[in-house]
């Protein structure tokens, strides 16, 4: 269905941070939610561990804080942090009288409602959870709000192609005024215009060959932005999480960290553990030195996979925990009650992304990022477990709050011109796109993955250019589609992720290169800022100008 007018949010993405805000924003306000899929696919739905929050009553937000910044490794912004984390426990209660169904003490105690786990860098239980699918419980409720809401249009099998800006398209007006979007049914490609747009896509983890994501991640939104011309920041921290099923048929099945927190050890092949070789936190050090320490050890011993078991914990204990893992680990031929899992690391999350403020901003007047795609500071070189879903819902919030700020203030766009394809053909050659989408993928595990050196980002550089080079001739020329679309931003990103990765001179949090073995302690930890050839313009002419 095409858009009958222009809509007040256009709001790119639908997992938890782009519904929240839709739920959030007043009954008045028409809506339109963009998503590339089905409404509930994505990230939020996989998502198992949980939320945190600080809920029970010998934990503390200074606790909280705390551990959040540890796991950061001197990069987070502490304003960031605390915002959020102080934000946490308001955010559970609206998720709550939404409907979600957070799992409950089964036991009589009187100083916490709801059960807690733990999870890796937490220094105590504070991750509410539903059972082992989490995320599900969220996506479902929030989707089944949506749906009922009048004033929210939801699109779909719809996948944005590029934002479109006042500056790009001649006009006197410096903000963003909506989406060319693609409607992978109908194949034509839709104009929609809004007086704020949002964009809440997720993360780039498909741009690695092995990755615990959906078919949905790669990395529109930080693309789109880079294009319109919004810095990104902090790309090379790429976060790939240690427990992923090894299995042919398993395709990218994450076992969640909560098997640790509740006693799951890794084990080599011979049943010896080797964490606490590592990091004295063992089993529960932050995910960057989990997933480098089996890393490690597979290269060491030449193993395909490491084992993580918690047989030892009882059986209907686990069942009760894990019901989701234990089901699909039966299905695949293995019994975590009896025995280990053979498990491997594998891309999970993305922590830099397009730079935002504490209300979501982003350098584009109109223009906003929630959740993933956005690198709001507070994560830091590594981001804590549970602390993303969280993200998502706090700077919702904050964006709806900015958004609702301006109304009075924001007109409705302008017309805007239709996407022109009247210089285009349909392609002959798909396999183009395939066999690109392939080699890029390979080339970034390979060179740009857990362990990084100069000269692997050196040619992984090389190899990303002409794929790039070829990709933009492959859509100048031919009718687009939702895979190119896709394979044109993971190409960009993956540009993003190596020019950022070659900037850092260090090993900090999750970007560890053996030419740089060690932070830099010389001097205070900064960001890595990449900012597009057309901001740069922007600001040159203001300071030939004067102003």
């Amino acid at each position: 269905m095409a858009p009958a007018q222009a809509f007040d949010v256009l709001i790119i993405g639908s997992g938890a941070a782009g519904l929240s805000l839709a739920l959030e924003l007043p009954p008045q306000l028409q809506v339109a939610v963009i998503a590339k899929s089905r409404l509930q696919e994505g990230c939020t739905l996989y998502a198992q561990g949980g939320i945190s929050s600080v809920t029970h009553p010998e934990d503390s937000f200074a606790a909280h804080i705390e551990d959040t910044l540890d796991a950061g490794a001197g990069l987070n912004n502490p304003d960031a942090v605390r915002y959020a984390i102080e934000s946490a426990p308001a955010a559970i209660n609206q998720l709550v009288d939404l409907g979600v169904p957070f799992t409950r003490h089964t036991e009589a105690d009187q100083t916490q409602e709801y059960h807690l786990t733990r999870e890796g860098g937490h220094s105590i239980r504070r991750v509410l959870h539903s059972a082992d699918a989490t995320g599900k419980a969220i996506e479902d409720t929030l989707a089944s709000r949506a749906r009922q809401r009048s004033n929210i249009s939801l699109f779909e099998q719809h996948i944005a192609v590029d934002l479109i800006t006042g500056t790009r398209t001649g006009l006197d007006i410096n903000r963003c005024l909506g989406a060319y979007v693609l409607d992978r049914n109908q194949k034509h490609v839709e104009v929609f215009p809004a007086r704020f747009v949002v964009l809440a896509t997720g993360g780039a983890s498909k741009v690695y060959l092995y990755t615990s994501n959906p078919d949905t991640s790669s990395g529109d939104g930080i693309a789109m932005a880079w294009r319109a011309g919004c810095r990104v920041a902090n790309m090379e921290f790429n976060q790939f999480h240690p427990t992923c099923l090894y299995h042919p048929k398993a395709k990218s099945f994450l076992v969640s960290e909560a098997v640790r927190g509740e006693g799951g050890r890794l084990l080599l092949p011979d049943g010896e553990p080797f964490m606490r070789r590592f990091d004295p936190r063992g089993d529960l050090a932050p995910r960057d030195i989990v997933a480098r320490a089996i890393d490690h050890e597979m290269k060491r011993l030449g193993l395909e996979y490491v084992l993580l078991d918690i047989s030892h914990r009882p059986a209907p204990f686990i069942r009760e925990h894990f019901p989701t893992i234990h089901a699909r680990c039966r299905e695949l031929g293995y019994d975590m009650t009896m025995e280990p899992i053979p498990v491997v690391p594998a891309a999970h999350y993305t922590c830099g992304g397009v730079m935002t403020d504490l209300r979501a901003r982003t350098d584009i007047p109109g223009l906003y990022a929630i959740g993933e795609v956005a690198c709001t500071g507070m994560h830091g070189a590594n981001r804590m477990a549970s602390n993303s879903l969280l993200e998502c819902v706090v700077f919702a919030h904050a964006a709806s709050q900015d958004i609702i700020a301006q109304l009075d203030a924001v007109p409705a766009p302008p017309p805007l011109a239709a996407w022109d394809e009247s210089r285009v053909r349909d392609s002959d050659e798909e396999v183009v796109v395939s066999h690109n989408w392939d080699e890029l993928r390979r080339c970034m595990w390979n060179y740009v993955g857990i362990v990084r050196t100069s000269k692997r980002l050196q040619r992984a550089a090389r190899r990303v250019q002409l794929l790039l080079q070829e990709i933009q001739e492959y859509y100048s020329n031919f009718t687009i589609s939702g895979d190119l679309l896709e394979l044109r931003n993971l190409a960009q990103v993956a540009e993003l992720i190596i020019r950022s990765a070659q900037q850092r001179k260090e090993s900090r949090g999750l970007h560890y290169t053996l030419d740089y073995p060690e932070a830099d302690t010389s001097k205070p930890p900064v960001d890595t800022v990449l900012v597009p050839d057309t901001l740069q313009e922007a600001a040159a002419v203001r300071q030939q100008s004067g102003q």
